[in-house]
């Protein structure tokens, strides 16, 4: 009798509660192979299939509740919806509400899945609280591999819809879901490790073709390198992204070399004028930018090669020099040894320390500063002016590191790994440890209240 109410009055039931659809999926009650669209289900149906399309029904409007408690107001309540949905993923994979066809294949519940990753992305809400209270769930294969799946299909329709204009929520959302997938490295690692790498390639490659933000734009390019180039089938289809972020300049164009010097070095990528970019970036902002230490570690690496034309070097190390005379002593203590070893590393550069008779100032310098194509620069004909200035500098250690060049350099080179990330509170810690030496002096110690000779408070006050 309760069955048959249940049944034909269907529009006044409230859903069961997320723990018995669970209980429910356990016990397989609600499978079917296809779920009519519309509720109450035909005559022909006998009760219990009836009350089985009734169950699901019910179950899909608790998912759907869910996916739209996951906008909700309170974390809390976002959270637990959150949590509640991948219990379902879970039991839907364990027990599928579809029959399988063939026996000893899997399915996995793609849609409801997808409902979750919806729900993870918004549009105009930053999700990142929610989204690294997920990153747990994505430590398993399948569930990351369908997570990449989703993504795409979510950039593809949504940012169609916005016809390529930024939606920095979103974009963000959408980074901060992806950037900590960590693929295995090793195929034993993964079952069908190939269709993963494919699958995340494919979704990188959806996810920068759009227009990004900068600050995303920096985002992304720190962790290219390490993050998603080895992981990828064809790193060399970055080729396209990684041009166009070189060429714009700035904080952004220093972070793209680390991208492009594995494309170079492992890749065979033939980039046209690359050092000629690579001058070009050279500004007075290099000294002072977060980025400083990685820049300079690639800027040793490209022109660590001996077969590079001399004024092609001597260009960088006038430049160097030339931006030294504003930049601050942290990092005058690591370009100086930097320039040091460009001279040990190619000694037809040397004309620039020993030059006679060399120009004395900037009026006299023949060294083109704003040429930006190092060939036209006319740096050999120059000489290092700004270095013996640095030699008067108020820091000593930094007029001490200056002064190196007035001496024959040894051959071997100095390691700056200890000196790209030196900082000014390191340099100010320093000197305050730093112990004073006492250094003798003659003079006549002070006697009495006003230092006087026979000063009668002498006999009666003293500087105990």
């Amino acid at each position: 009798m309760y069955l048959q109410v249940g049944i034909l009055d269907v529009n006044r039931a409230w859903p069961l509660p997320p723990n018995q659809f669970a209980l429910l999926l356990r016990r397989k009650k609600k499978k079917r192979e296809k779920l009519p669209a519309c509720v109450p289900p035909p005559d022909s149906c006998s009760a219990e299939e009836k009350y089985r399309m009734w169950m699901r029904h019910r179950y899909n409007d608790c998912v759907r509740g869910l996916a739209g408690l996951m906008g909700h107001g309170a974390f809390q309540v976002k959270e637990l919806s959150l949590c509640t949905l991948m219990k379902f993923v879970e039991l839907e994979a364990r027990y599928p509400l579809i029959k399988v066809e063939w026996k000893g294949s899997l399915t996995f519940p793609r849609e409801l899945l997808k409902v979750v990753v919806d729900g993870l992305l918004p549009l105009n809400e930053d999700a990142s609280l929610l989204i690294s209270r997920f990153q747990e769930y994505m430590e398993y294969d399948d569930i990351r591999y369908f997570v990449i799946k989703a993504v795409t299909e979510s950039i593809g329709q949504v940012m169609q819809k916005t016809k390529e204009r930024p939606l920095p929520f979103y974009q963000q959302n959408v980074f901060s879901l992806i950037s900590p997938i960590n693929m295995p490295n090793k195929e034993s690692d993964m079952v069908k490790f190939m269709a993963h790498k494919q699958a995340f390639e494919k979704m990188w490659l959806s996810f920068l073709k759009h227009k990004l933000p900068t600050g995303l734009y920096k985002k992304v390019l720190v962790i290219l390198h390490d993050c998603i180039l080895p992981y990828m089938n064809e790193p060399t289809l970055m080729i396209d992204f990684l041009t166009v972020a070189y060429g714009i300049g700035g904080a952004i164009s220093l972070l793209a070399l680390n991208g492009l010097f594995i494309l170079i070095h492992q890749h065979n990528l033939e980039y046209p004028d690359f050092y000629k970019k690579l001058y070009s970036l050279l500004d007075p902002s290099i000294y002072h930018v977060k980025y400083r230490a990685r820049f300079f570690h690639l800027v040793d690496l490209f022109l660590s090669s001996s077969h590079l034309p001399a004024y092609l070097v001597a260009a960088f190390i006038k430049r160097l020099s030339r931006l030294a005379l504003t930049a601050p002593p942290e990092a005058l203590l690591m370009v100086l040894p930097f320039i040091c070893n460009l001279f040990r590393r190619h000694p037809a550069c040397n004309v620039l320390v020993h030059r006679p008779n060399g120009p004395e100032g900037m009026s006299e310098d023949p060294y083109i500063m704003e040429e930006e194509d190092p060939s036209k620069s006319r740096a050999l004909e120059s000489c290092l002016w700004e270095i013996r200035s640095l030699q008067n500098h108020y820091h000593p250690d930094v007029a001490k590191a200056a002064a190196v060049l007035n001496q024959s350099l040894s051959e071997i080179e100095d390691d700056i790994s200890g000196l790209l990330e030196l900082s000014a509170y390191e340099l100010f810690d320093k000197e305050v440890k730093k112990k004073a030496i006492d250094v003798p002096l003659e003079f006549e110690q002070v006697r009495g209240l006003f230092g006087k000779k026979n000063d009668i408070f002498a006999e009666h006050f003293t500087l105990d």
